[in-house]
């Protein structure tokens, strides 16, 4: 809704590319201390999709936008090559916190497997904004700033209206269809309640506060915070 459909034949291209450019950064990455991610939900039409690419940009990080994660969750093969593209350490750290969620969740729903697996894989690689499918939920927040972005629906609806040139009846029906179906995956399948402010580190009301002002606060919180160090220390 708040971002460009990829098309389907594009998606096994971005990820092949993503692959590759872990393997070869698997020599230069450092082990020292975590490399953090950037987990990002919103509130449709309140602007995220955009807040995380100029993020992206800006800090010069991934980008896994809600649409190329659910189809990698949603093909085993995928999910598989994606955790495969993991050294020892990573994958050993994955498991860590695979194991750690398991004591919270009931792990019963294959999608919900892989989903955790592809976001997990996605973290222990670091440097990445994942946005929506729970990744806030699934990340340990020791290593990862969660934002939750949000607006008044009237100004969603609006943005809506000017993004796609729409009628604001069906920009409202969109608005309202999709705030229900994010809300209700959340619940669903983290049992947690997506607009809790507690659940994130920062909240942004992009209705008070513009895209530039936004991305400001989330680059001074994420390069000056403290990250936490779960890797082994070099030799």
């Amino acid at each position: 809704m708040d971002s460009t459909p990829i098309p389907q034949r594009s998606f096994d291209k971005i990820i092949e590319e993503q692959i590759k450019r872990w393997q070869i950064d698997q020599k230069k990455k450092y082990k020292n201390p975590i490399r953090p991610v950037i987990t990002l939900s919103r509130l449709p039409g309140a602007l995220g999709s955009r807040l995380a690419q100029k993020l992206a940009k800006e800090l010069d990080i991934d980008l896994f936008d809600y649409e190329i994660v659910e189809q990698i969750a949603t093909s085993a093969n995928r999910s598989q090559r994606i955790v495969e593209s993991l050294d020892e350490q990573d994958r050993s750290i994955l498991n860590d916190w695979i194991d750690a969620l398991g004591k919270d969740h009931m792990w019963s729903y294959q999608y919900l497997d892989h989903l955790t697996k592809v976001v997990g894989a996605i973290g222990a690689h670091g440097y990445a904004i994942i946005v929506g499918r729970g990744a806030s939920y699934i990340l340990p927040k020791e290593v990862s700033l969660r934002l939750l972005v949000v607006a008044p629906l009237e100004k969603r609806i609006r943005n809506l209206m000017d993004q796609y040139g729409i009628a604001e009846a069906e920009a409202r029906r969109q608005i309202l269809r999709t705030d229900a179906d994010r809300k209700a995956f959340i619940q669903k399948y983290f049992q947690a309640d997506m607009l809790n402010p507690l659940n994130y580190d920062l909240v942004i009301n992009t209705d008070n506060i513009d895209l530039e002002l936004a991305a400001k606060l989330v680059k001074e919180t994420f390069n000056t915070r403290q990250w936490y160090d779960y890797n082994i220390k070099l030799k």
